[in-house]
């Protein structure tokens, strides 16, 4: 049996946990202070950590469910597309899937019924990523009406998805394997199952349940052959770095009254108006029909001027691919999230933190991002420590953009300072120049 192992944290003691609650207090927003804005990008990397971080079930069976491995194989270059939208998709629901405190096993479901295809429609009647018949789609507050179906648009069919599987997950005592089983049939046929079998939800073997048919008890194969896919799919260097690009990070806005199209709309908010109607067929034809006193929402990225400053930080020509820009380093997993560098009022706790810290595999806090990470040797003090390196080794899981980033870099400016080319792949134990010259 192949097992990912994952770290389990647990409440920090002593000196580690004094560091710990310095950190928090410095992560923790002021009184009064706004809330940081969505940023416009966000690391393919990222996404995929956080799916990763979230599965319920990581352990994957040598040999087990072939045959839907093989039907799904094509999920992870999906992902890996550059001109697809799949990856910003994707990275939509794991965050509403999160928000909602669910398995990520969830977020794979619209691959199953869709391909995360938000136009998809079956010959039978469902639609839409999820699927979704109509009776169902009305039962979960799904507006469907002329000119509109909502099972088409990704924010009305998702945020009701992941109501129902909450609702489901707490049916079925947090079992995601009979939480779906009762998705693709019914509640109804899975308490009876269970009530069949003389099983309780608590202490359920799905695979024993009497009265369900293939096609759900498949269900369940089908979400954990895709999770393996996906969860194995770093063990190959080449996708990890194909994913280790900038993806628009997609939002859910509110139409203002008066608009009549997604054209329109676009035009005057600055959007590329091809991905607005990519991601909303709900729209007949892109007309716009209020209904109503609720206002019609659309799932968009960020406006072009803001995607190509947020590009051009990122040393990327966002009149091109931005994936030759973005070199992956050769390790086999995604990088640990940064956390927002400190404001200028932290730097005395930060200080106090470093100078309480001795011995070996104690915590070092890092000056620039106020991430803490295990070190082996003695820890540093607020006297040793470079508050401004001029250079960086790499680690294991890190890529060009996780370092620019890190150090408020441009990734053009970091390769130029290093001449590497842009498909570079870094390797654990690189030195890397932060400053200097900038080659011609």
């Amino acid at each position: 049996m192949e097992r990912r192992v994952r770290r389990v944290s647990s409440r920090p003691r002593g000196v580690a946990g004094v560091v710990a609650g310095l950190l928090a207090a410095m992560a923790a927003p002021l009184a009064g202070a706004q809330a940081l804005p969505t940023p416009a990008v966000r690391n393919g990397q990222d996404i995929y950590a956080e799916f990763r971080a979230g599965l319920a079930d990581p352990t994957c069976e040598t040999g087990s469910s072939q045959r839907w491995r093989g039907l799904y194989s094509a999920a992870p270059s999906r992902l890996a597309t550059p001109d697809s939208d799949v990856l910003a998709l994707f990275g939509y629901v794991v965050d509403a899937v999160r928000e909602a405190d669910l398995p990520t096993e969830y977020a794979l479901i619209p691959f199953v019924e869709s391909g995360y295809r938000p136009g998809a429609r079956s010959a039978s009647g469902p639609a839409g990523l999820w699927q979704l018949i109509t009776v169902t789609a009305r039962n979960h507050q799904v507006p469907i009406r002329a000119g509109y179906d909502g099972r088409l648009s990704p924010v009305d069919s998702t945020r009701a998805a992941v109501r129902y599987l909450k609702t489901l997950h707490g049916m079925f005592a947090g079992d995601w394997r009979l939480a779906v089983m009762a998705y693709n049939a019914g509640e109804y046929r899975v308490f009876d199952a269970l009530r069949r079998s003389g099983q309780v939800a608590r202490h359920a073997d799905p695979e024993k349940l009497v009265g369900l048919s293939g096609i759900t008890r498949a269900y369940v194969r089908k979400l954990h052959a895709l999770s393996c896919l996906l969860d194995q799919a770093d063990d190959r260097d080449s996708w990890l770095q194909s994913i280790d690009r900038p993806v628009p990070v997609l939002q859910a806005i509110s139409l203002p009254a008066g608009t009549r199209s997604l054209a329109d709309w676009s035009a005057v908010t600055g959007r590329d108006g091809a991905t607005v109607a990519r991601l909303n067929p709900a729209f007949s034809a892109g007309r716009v029909a209020r209904a109503g006193a609720s206002a019609p929402l659309v799932l968009a990225p960020p406006p072009t001027a803001q995607l190509a400053a947020a590009l051009q930080g990122a040393g990327v020509d966002a009149g091109r691919d931005p994936a030759p820009a973005l070199a992956s380093t050769a390790a086999a997993s995604a990088p640990s999230p940064v956390l927002p560098a400190t404001a200028a009022g932290a730097r005395p706790m930060l200080a106090a933190a470093n100078a309480a810290l001795s011995g070996p595999g104690a915590v070092q806090v890092d000056p620039v991002t106020t991430h803490g990470r295990a070190v082996s040797s003695p820890a540093a003090t607020a006297d040793t420590l470079d508050l401004h390196p001029h250079t960086h080794t790499v680690s294991r899981g890190e890529s060009l953009w996780t370092i620019a980033r890190r150090y408020k870099l441009r990734v053009a400016d970091l390769l130029s300072r290093n001449a590497l080319a842009p498909r570079a792949i870094l390797h654990p134990g690189m030195v890397l120049k932060l400053d200097g010259e900038l080659s011609e």
